[in-house]
């Protein structure tokens, strides 16, 4: 069976961090881009990060730029997303998820279009919660 199994959410203080987990059972991420998403109460979904199996090729969106870190450990078949700096507007449902698309590069709007169309498998969720 194929699932995407987050972790490592939960309540933390501004200012503090999270490292969150995306890992794959089924299938293995070879010839996948992974992507972290997120979806506060109210407002669509949107793209937080992605990284090629590689490594190779990593995208931030603007609002995480800088204090998110996405990596990929292959024999672990698990994604991260190192969260530093974290702020009460980065409070959300927390989802991964793994789809083969093919682009020599990523951007907000690629990112954007994934959020929409739910492309790939995708992971239940963990909640995030950054207390001011």
């Amino acid at each position: 069976e194929v699932q995407l199994v987050e972790s490592g959410g939960g309540l933390v203080q501004a200012g503090g961090s999270l490292r969150l987990s995306c890992a794959a059972s089924g299938f293995t991420f070879d010839d996948y881009v992974i992507g972290w998403f997120r979806q506060a109460p109210g407002k669509e979904r949107e793209g937080v990060s992605c990284i090629s199996s590689s490594g190779g090729t990593t995208y931030y969106a603007n609002s995480v730029k800088g204090r998110f870190t996405i990596s990929i450990d292959n024999a672990k078949n698990t994604v991260y997303l190192q969260m530093s700096s974290l702020k009460p507007e980065d409070t959300a449902i927390y989802y991964c998820s793994a789809a083969r698309k093919y682009f020599p590069s990523w951007n907000s709007l690629l990112l954007r279009l994934w959020a929409l169309d739910g492309d790939g498998y995708w992971g239940q969720g963990t909640p995030v919660t950054v207390s001011s």
